[in-house]
């Protein structure tokens, strides 16, 4: 059983009080790790670790160049130990392992590409009127407090921590307190390639003590939460206290629409993939699919049948399509929302319930769930399930397919499948999402920003959008006719006449 500490000014260490948090193994409940679980003076320990090393300039003043060579060199370290990385996260999430082994890949190429963008020149100069040169930089924020959620632990690490130690800024980091396995690991990385003491701080424990001390500390100059809207409303108004820089990444229920002139198998296989991918646990999730009138029956049936052909298991099993969920708790909140509809009058045509078979009655495992006949009020339309529960609405054309499309208050992801171009781009056009694609659906890549419209969430992350979340702007003037105005000279001569 593995022992998880805390990394606090370069030390790792366990909670003065000894609590620890009890980490398991969502496919067979087994206990797989000890987490130790830090107190309100143990975070403040953490901020202030931070805040002295932003202070002293050991790690913002550095060369970009030099700030770069060590993402490089984490980069490397992920890629070296990417098959232990990825049956620990296959272990904690509970994901297929070829699922586990794209995260590790995709967080790999995360710090590569922050490690060559943030050398690329990035400043700007202006000319005025005046004999002024103006300049513009970037520099880091400051302190960067994070939160990061259950579903991609080591993924999201990367995208937080990669463009923050890009842009200069020094890092206190909160796993979920369900998945911190990987993310412990990385910060053992981030140790053996020499990242200076106090420039990132991890500590584990719960959000009610560790998350709201760096959402109102008044040493950390920016918040960084990735999960549930809810929790973000709570993030955001704790860092309103003194007006922190806040960057959140929320909830979705996003619609995937298919018009009859979509390539049907290409759409199908979308349709499933957007869902039922990491069981259903991701905030991009294409959980409301809009079927055009004409191809809902046939659409339906090949869902269904290829639902069904879906093989729920273990990770470490070669033939596992779709894994368990997180935990107890979250399996029982899913199998709530799919008895609600059932009992709102949606009519369940795949699955909804859990499997408890062949070898999987200890873990936390429910079947593909597709629901047809729902209509735009009914809580599992309207709400985040977070599960393999995909909600099918029915629409004649473009107008009304945008109107359901829109009529959620998130605006994460949508997609559009249509072959043809000109509709699909004028759709994906009207709908208020941030991530959107055509003819596809639940892409990431780390060139691109990453957020969403509305209740979905405030800033972008990755891409360049990445950097500049993690920067500040300034402009700088420089005087070119060093002189005086005479400003107030001019004022006694008007004054005087």
């Amino acid at each position: 059983m593995l022992e998880l500490k805390m990394f606090i000014n370069g030390e790792w260490l366990n909670a003065t009080d000894q609590e620890t948090c009890t980490i398991i193994n969502p496919a067979n409940n087994e206990v797989i790790a000890e987490a130790t679980r830090a107190s309100v003076e143990e975070t403040r320990d953490a901020i202030d670790a931070a805040r002295s090393a932003f202070d002293s300039g050991i790690w913002s003043d550095l060369p970009t160049s030099e700030r770069a060579s060590y993402l490089f060199k984490i980069a490397d370290k992920l890629e070296e130990n990417a098959a232990e990385l990825s049956a620990l996260e296959m272990m904690n999430v509970g994901k297929p392992l070829r699922e586990a082994e794209f995260d590790v890949a995709d967080a790999v190429a995360c710090f590569r590409y922050y490690g060559d963008l943030v050398t690329k020149p990035s400043d700007q100069t202006y000319t005025v009127a005046d004999p002024v040169q103006g300049l513009i930089v970037r520099e880091p924020v400051g302190v960067c407090g994070m939160i990061a959620p259950w579903n991609f632990p080591l993924l999201t690490g990367a995208w937080k921590i990669a463009p923050a130690l890009a842009a200069g800024n020094t890092i206190v980091f909160k796993p979920s307190e369900i998945t911190p396995i990987t993310t412990v690991k990385l910060f053992e990385i981030l140790e053996e390639v020499g990242i200076p003491a106090g420039v990132v701080n991890l500590v584990t424990g719960g959000g009610s003590t560790v998350g709201n001390k760096l959402a109102e500390s008044n040493k950390v100059d920016m918040i960084s939460f990735t999960g549930s809207t809810a929790t973000g409303r709570s993030i955001m108004k704790a860092a309103s206290e003194n007006i922190k820089k806040t960057a959140l990444e929320l909830g979705g229920k996003s619609p995937n629409i298919i018009f009859a002139d979509a390539d049907f198998e290409t759409a199908v296989d979308y349709a499933l993939y957007g869902i039922f991918v990491n069981a259903g646990q991701v905030c991009n999730a294409g959980s409301r699919l809009l079927l055009e009138d004409s191809i809902h029956d046939k659409f339906v049936e090949s869902l269904i049948r290829k639902a069904k052909e879906i093989q729920v298991g273990r990770g470490d099993d070669p033939a596992t399509d779709m894994g368990a969920l997180v935990s107890e708790g979250h399996m029982n909140t899913v199998l709530n929302y799919i008895q609600a509809g059932i009992d709102e009058g949606a009519e369940l045509v795949c699955g909804g319930k859990r499997i408890t078979s062949d070898g999987l009655e200890q873990g936390y495992f429910v079947e593909p769930t597709i629901f047809i006949n729902t209509t735009p009020n009914m809580q599992i339309v309207r709400e985040e399930i977070f599960g393999p529960v995909l909600v099918i609405q029915r629409f004649k054309d473009e107008a009304e397919a945008i109107e359901l499309a829109n009529d959620t208050p998130y605006g994460l992801a949508a997609g559009v499948f249509s072959q043809d171009d000109a509709k699909a781009l004028r759709v994906i056009k009207k709908i208020r999402a941030g991530i959107t694609s055509i003819n596809a659906f639940n892409l990431a890549y780390a060139e691109a920003p990453w957020g969403g419209y509305k209740q979905s969430g405030l800033g972008r992350g990755l891409g360049t959008f990445g950097l500049d979340e993690f920067s500040e702007v300034k402009q700088i003037n420089i005087n070119l006719d060093v002189c005086p105005t005479n400003w107030f000279e001019g004022s006694r001569t008007v004054q005087s006449n």
